[in-house]
């Protein structure tokens, strides 16, 4: 992450737009279930609300620094915090109830990366359990934001028929000033 994101994703002002733009409509009527997966928390905008719907939330972070920093924020909370890869998380399959990310995808330097971390959200999954997610749209200004970092923004023509093809079941996809999701993983039948 570069200075930008650094500044940004740790002000309250990020968690303020996050919490309210983001997660509160798109998780409007949504049951999250007991046990949360939350990959790429950063800082810890959306963790700290998610929390609050939870029994408990595990947070998978590649960033050794920040898994320290959020590790020592939810400390003594219901919260979990994990350093890990979420192209390869290391739970077994239906080890959550729901699962989230919230901008991050646009951080995985590939496709191919960015399909398989959704591939291991769905795996992790409970059949049935839901799968939340938020990302940015391309942008001239936000491409700018992160010079010098990874940016890599989703097609949102193209993420319908990749969630599909990955294994999301019952899609709601939002595409307005940014990309917004909800699946449920298929049932067993």
């Amino acid at each position: 992450m570069n200075e930008n994101h650094a500044t940004l994703c740790s002000s309250p002002e990020w968690a303020e737009f996050l919490q309210t733009g983001v997660l509160t409509p798109l998780l409007d009527g949504v049951e999250l279930g007991p046990h949360l997966i939350e990959v790429g928390p950063g800082p810890g905008a959306a963790t700290d609300w998610l929390r609050r719907r939870v029994e408990r939330l595990t947070a998978v972070e590649a960033d050794a620094a920040a898994v320290t920093a959020l590790a020592e924020k939810e400390a003594g909370t219901n919260v979990e915090v994990v350093h890990g890869d979420a192209t390869d998380l290391r739970f077994p399959d239906g080890a959550f109830d729901a699962a989230a990310t919230f901008t991050m995808l646009h951080h995985v330097p590939t496709r191919d990366g960015q399909d398989r971390v959704l591939a291991e959200l769905v795996r992790v999954v409970r059949p049935g359990g839901v799968i939340v997610g938020a990302d940015s749209l391309a942008s001239d200004d936000l491409r700018d934001f992160h010079e010098g970092d990874t940016y890599n923004p989703v097609e949102p023509a193209a993420f319908l028929t990749r969630l599909q093809t990955i294994g999301f079941g019952e899609i709601t996809l939002t595409v307005s000033d940014r990309l917004l999701f909800r699946a449920r993983k298929p049932a067993l039948t």
